[in-house]
C-alpha cells in the first residue's frame, strides 16, 4: 500500500485468507484503511498475484458505498466503460507490468475521514515441485497495520503427509508462524502484532515485504494415482514415489550476445557452473554458446565424469559476450549432436535426452522469422528429444521462448537479471532435470467421463505431477474400476484401489472450510490453461477464433478473468464504473497484469497536456551526493544539447548522466518497446564547424512510431508532421495548435515545444533550441524530455527505455576530483565498477536559453557499463525502426 502522507493514512487490517481444497486454492486479500488526515490522501491498493492464477472478484468499499465486480467479454466491457465515461461516470484505466508474479492495482484518491476497503479474490492449483506442493503468498502491506493476518487451511482428503512453513519473511519472524495438523485438515495462522512487525524497536517501517510460503505432501497409498469424484467432476493425481532418477542427455544452449554483457553473463556463468556441479556420473551433456556464430566446447556427447565438467566450467568462465544472435543456427546444431549420439548408438534407451536453451533475447542474424525457426527446430527434433528454455533479463521474447518449449515437449521460464538469478536457474534446472515419467497413457472409459483435460505438466517430463479432470457419469460408476493404465519409465502401474464416493462426499459436506466447487473449479483451472497452450500453438486463424470463443465461453461461465475478459467494478446504483483490464502482452503472449484507476473527482485537463511539461521551475540546490532532490524538475528522463542523456531513478532518487558522441546522420534509439508498440528515435546533425578538436553533435529530427495505432510523427527543427497512412498533415514551429488523431493529441506551442500525449499512458516533450541564424558554429537543434511514468512496459528498451527497469545503482568512495566542485566517486551497477563525476547538466524546460541546473553523477566512455552493451548498438537504420538487440 502506498500513500502520499505516510503519517496520516491508517492501516487497522491487512487480511489474507487462503483455503486449499485438494490442491485448489481460494484466496482472499483484504486492506482496510482510514484518512485521518486533513487533507484528501492518495492510496494505492497494489497486490500480487502468482502467475498461472485467475482473479474472479474484486470489492471496494468507500465510506459505505460499496463496488462489486463481474466479468464480462472483453469489447462488451470496454464499450460499458467508455459510455460511462462519456457520462462523467466512469475512472480511468491504469495499467502496469510485472515480474515474476502480476500486479492488481487500484488508485484511489479518499477525502479526510473516508474509510476504504480494498478485498480481492483469485484462485490457482498448488503444483507439486521437488516431492511437495508449494503455496506462495505475497504479503507486503508497505506499513504497519494494527491487525495483520496470514490464515491458511488445508483441506486433503487424501491424507497429510506433513505441512511445513519455511522461515521465508525472515528470521525476524522466527515463532510467529503456528500450524495445527491433522490427519486429512491443517491450519496455518501467522499474526505478528505491531511490536513484531517493526524492523526495529524504534522503527515506524514493517518488516512484513515478501512471500509466506507453505509446503506440504499428501499420502499416497496406490501406485495408479489418486481419484477424487464430487459433483459430477472428477480429478485425478498422478504422481508415483520412489522412482530412481534416469540418465539424461543434456545440451546447454548459451546465448553470449552483446546484450548479455555485464551482470546477465555473470550470474548465467555461476549458475552454470552450479548446475555442472549437478549433474551425476551417468549423465552425458556438452555446451554450445553463440552469438552471430556457433561454437561447441565438444562436437559429441561426454560423460560427466569430474575431470569432464571442471573443464566445461573453464570454458564457460571464459566467455566474453559480444556480436548477435543466431538462435536458428545454434539450436539446430544441438539437435545435430543429439541425432547424430543416437544414429550412432550412444544415447541409453532408459536415458532421457534435452536442450536447455539460455538466451536473453530475439534472434538478429541468421534466420529472423520465429515461426520458421520453431518449425525447422520441430523438424529437428522430431519428437524424440524435449527443448526448455530459460529467458534472460525483462526484454526477452518469452512468447516465442514459450511456444517453441511446449512444442518442443518442454516448458519455458523466466528469469529476471537480479540478485537471484543464479537460485532461479538452479531451481529450474532441479525441476526439468529429475523426470518422474518417460510414457503415460490414461485410459478413461467413454461410459463414465468426458471433457477430459490434462495438467499442463508434459508427459515427458518437466514437472513430478499429471493432473487430469473431466466430467464424470456417477449412474455409470461401475465402469471407473479400471480407469487408468500407466506405464512409467521402469515400472507399469495400474489402479489398484478407487476412492469411495460416498465416503469423500460425507467428508466434504463436514468440513465448513472446504470448497464444495472443487472439482469443477479445478476442470475449468485446467481446461482454459489447456485452451490458452492450444490458441497460443493454432496452426490457422481459423481455429485459433474457434479456440478463442471457447476460452471466452469458459471464463464467462466460470467467471474468471482471461486474456478476452475484463472485469467492470460497478457501485450498486451502477452509475460509476471502473475497468480492471488485462491486456495482452504480444511479448508474453498473455496477460502482463491486472490494473485499475480511480480518482474521483479529478480536475479536467480541456488540453490534454500533462501537468509534468507545464511546471513551474525550481533551481536546484546542491545536494549531498547520496541522492538527488525528489522535485518535479529533475523527476525525468531527457536528452537535450549535444546530446546530454539526464536518467532520473525514481527508487533511488539519483540522476546520473552521459553524453553520446556519435556521428551527423546517424539514427539512436531512445526507446523502443515492442509491448506497446511505441518506438522514440532521433537523427543527429552536426556543427558547422569543428571545435577543439571535436565536431558537437544535436538532435535534428525525432521520430515517434506507435504501431498500434499505425501513427508516425516526425518533428524537426521546421516542421511537426502526423503520417497515418497515406494522410499527412503539418504544422510549422510558428504556429501554435492541436493535431488530434486515434487519441493521440499533439500539441504545438509557438517557437517552444511540442508536447505528445498517448491517451492516459504516456507523453513525450520536445523542446526546440533556436540559435542566431548566422551564428559561425551551432545549430537548431531538439531536446526530448520523458517522464518515469509514462507505461512502458517490461520489454522496453533503447537508450532510455532500458531504465523502465531501474538497475540498483550503488555509488561510494567520493574522493576529490580534478576540480574542486567536481568529486568524484566508485558506482556500482549491472555488475560493473565505474569512475563518475559529480557535475551539473541543463533542464530547459522552464528556460530554454540559459536551463535549469540538475545535479548529476556523470557516467564516461558514452555511458559505457550504465546503458547496456556499447552506443552503437542503439544505431538504426530509420526514423520509425524498432532497434535490433545486439
Amino acid at each position: 500500500l502506498q500513500v502520499e502522507d505516510d503519517d496520516k493514512i491508517g492501516l487497522y487490517s491487512y487480511k489474507v485468507q487462503s483455503t486449499i481444497t485438494s490442491r485448489l486454492a481460494n484466496t482472499m486479500i483484504q486492506a482496510k484503511m482510514v484518512n485521518n488526515a486533513k487533507r484528501p490522501q492518495h492510496v494505492v491498493f497494489d497486490v500480487q498475484v502468482p502467475k498461472g492464477a485467475f482473479i474472479d472478484s474484486f470489492t471496494m468499499d468507500v465510506n459505505g458505498i460499496t463496488f462489486t465486480s463481474s466479468i464480462r467479454e472483453k469489447s462488451e466491457a470496454r464499450r460499458m466503460y467508455s459510455q460511462a465515461k462519456a457520462r462523467g461516470k466512469a475512472a480511468g484505466i491504469v495499467r502496469s507490468n510485472a515480474l515474476d508474479m502480476e500486479n492488481f492495482k487500484t488508485e484511489v484518491n479518499v477525502p479526510p475521514g473516508t474509510k476504504i476497503q480494498f478485498e480481492l479474490h483469485y484462485q490457482e492449483m498448488i503444483r507439486r515441485k521437488l516431492s511437495s506442493y508449494e503455496h506462495t503468498i505475497s504479503v507486503k502491506p508497505g506499513r504497519l497495520a494494527k491487525h495483520l493476518e496470514v490464515d491458511v487451511r488445508i483441506i486433503e482428503p487424501q491424507g497429510l503427509r506433513y505441512v511445513h512453513v519455511p522461515n521465508s519473511l525472515g528470521d525476524h519472524f522466527d515463532g510467529i508462524t503456528t500450524i495445527s495438523k491433522g490427519e486429512k485438515k491443517a491450519h496455518v495462522s501467522f499474526k505478528p502484532t505491531m511490536t513484531q512487525q517493526r524492523k526495529c524497536p524504534t522503527c515506524s517501517s514493517t518488516a512484513v515485504d515478501g512471500n509466506f510460503v507453505v509446503q506440504y505432501d499428501v499420502n499416497r497409498e496406490t501406485t495408479g494415482g489418486e481419484l477424487e469424484i464430487f459433483n459430477g467432476y472428477f480429478v485425478h493425481f498422478f504422481a508415483p514415489e520412489n522412482l530412481d532418477p534416469l540418465p539424461k542427455n543434456i545440451l546447454f544452449v548459451i546465448d553470449v550476445s552483446g546484450s548479455m554483457w555485464g551482470l546477465k553473463m555473470k550470474q548465467t556463468i555461476e549458475a552454470m557452473k552450479a548446475i555442472l556441479s549437478e549433474l551425476r556420473a551417468a549423465d552425458q551433456f556438452s555446451l554450445v554458446d553463440f552469438n552471430h556464430n556457433v561454437r561447441c566446447w565438444r562436437d559429441n556427447l561426454v560423460s560427466a565424469t569430474p575431470a569432464q565438467v571442471e573443464d566445461a566450467k573453464k570454458y564457460i568462465q571464459a566467455i566474453h559476450p559480444n556480436g548477435g544472435t543466431n538462435i536458428n543456427e545454434a539450436l539446430l546444431r544441438a539437435t545435430f549432436i543429439l541425432n547424430e549420439a543416437q544414429n550412432l548408438g550412444m544415447l541409453d534407451p532408459n536415458s532421457v535426452s534435452m536442450i536447455v536453451l539460455v538466451s536473453d533475447g530475439d534472434p538478429t542474424v541468421g534466420e529472423l522469422k520465429l515461426t520458421t525457426i520453431q518449425k525447422n527446430v520441430k523438424q529437428s527434433l522430431k519428437d524424440e528429444f524435449s527443448l526448455f528454455c530459460l529467458g534472460i533479463g525483462f526484454d526477452v521474447d518469452y512468447d516465442f521462448l514459450q511456444r517453441i518449449a511446449i512444442d518442443n515437449r518442454g516448458m519455458a521460464q523466466r528469469i529476471f537479471g537480479n540478485q537471484e538469478t543464479s537460485a532461479q536457474m538452479k531451481k529450474f534446472y532441479n525441476q526439468v532435470s529429475t523426470p518422474l515419467l518417460k510414457k503415460i497413457q490414461f485410459n478413461y472409459p467413454q461410459e463414465s467421463v468426458s471433457d477430459v483435460t490434462q495438467s499442463s505438466f508434459h508427459n515427458y517430463f518437466g514437472g513430478s505431477e499429471i493432473v487430469v479432470a473431466g466430467k464424470v457419469d456417477t449412474e455409470n460408476l461401475q465402469h471407473l474400476e479400471s480407469i487408468v493404465t500407466a506405464t512409467a519409465a521402469n515400472a507399469e502401474l495400474v489402479m489398484e484401489t478407487l476412492r469411495d464416493v460416498e465416503e469423500l462426499d460425507g467428508f466434504m459436506k463436514k468440513d465448513k472450510y472446504a470448497d464444495p466447487e472443487f472439482t469443477r473449479k479445478l476442470w475449468a483451472y485446467l481446461t482454459v490453461n489447456q485452451m490458452l497452450a492450444e490458441r497460443n500453438m493454432a496452426p490457422t486463424a481459423a481455429l485459433k477464433r474457434n479456440i478463442t470463443k471457447s476460452i471466452l465461453q469458459m471464463s464467462l461461465d466460470h467467471h474468471i478473468v482471461t486474456p478476452f475478459t475484463s472485469m467492470l467494478i460497478e457501485n450498486s446504483e451502477k452509475d460509476e464504473i471502473m475497468l480492471a483490464d488485462q491486456p495482452k502482452d504480444p511479448r508474453r503472449g498473455c496477460c502482463p497484469g491486472q490494473c485499475l484507476g480511480l480518482t474521483p473527482n479529478a480536475p479536467n485537463n480541456n488540453k490534454g497536456i500533462p501537468t509534468w511539461a507545464n511546471i513551474t521551475a525550481v533551481p536546484v540546490s546542491f545536494m549531498p551526493e547520496q541522492m538527488s532532490p525528489p522535485v518535479s524538475a529533475v523527476s525525468i528522463n531527457r536528452v537535450d544539447n549535444d546530446p546530454h542523456f539526464i536518467i532520473h531513478l525514481p527508487k533511488s532518487q539519483r540522476n546520473i548522466c552521459f553524453n553520446i558522441n556519435s556521428e551527423p546522420g546517424k539514427i539512436l534509439n531512445l526507446v523502443s518497446d515492442p509491448g506497446t508498440g511505441v518506438v522514440v528515435n532521433g537523427q543527429l546533425i552536426g556543427a558547422k564547424k569543428i571545435e577543439n578538436k571535436k565536431l558537437n553533435t544535436y538532435f535534428g529530427k525525432i521520430g515517434f512510431y506507435f504501431e498500434n495505432k499505425g501513427l508516425k510523427v516526425e518533428i524537426s527543427t521546421e516542421t511537426i508532421t502526423l503520417k497515418d497512412g497515406s494522410y499527412s498533415i503539418t504544422l510549422t514551429w510558428s504556429d501554435t495548435g492541436h493535431i488530434i488523431r486515434k487519441q493521440l493529441l499533439i500539441s504545438v506551442k509557438k517557437e517552444s515545444n511540442v508536447t505528445i500525449t498517448v491517451g492516459e499512458e504516456m507523453s513525450f516533450m520536445v523542446l526546440l533550441h533556436r540559435v542566431w541564424k548566422n551564428h559561425p558554429v551551432n545549430v537548431d537543434f531538439l531536446g526530448i524530455y520523458i517522464p518515469p511514468e509514462n507505461q512502458l512496459s517490461a520489454a522496453a528498451h533503447g537508450l532510455i527505455g532500458q531504465f523502465v527497469s531501474e538497475p540498483d545503482v550503488y555509488i561510494h568512495n567520493q574522493r576529490p576530483g580534478q576540480a574542486p566542485e567536481k568529486p568524484q566517486a566508485t558506482m556500482e551497477v549491472k555488475g560493473n565498477k565505474l569512475t563518475v563525476t559529480r557535475g551539473l547538466q541543463k533542464d530547459y524546460r522552464t528556460d530554454r536559453v540559459f536551463g535549469t541546473d540538475v545535479q548529476c553523477w556523470f557516467v564516461h566512455n558514452s555511458g559505457k557499463g550504465f546503458i547496456d552493451g556499447h552506443y552503437k548498438d542503439y544505431l538504426v537504420p530509420h526514423l520509425y525502426s524498432f532497434l535490433k538487440k545486439p
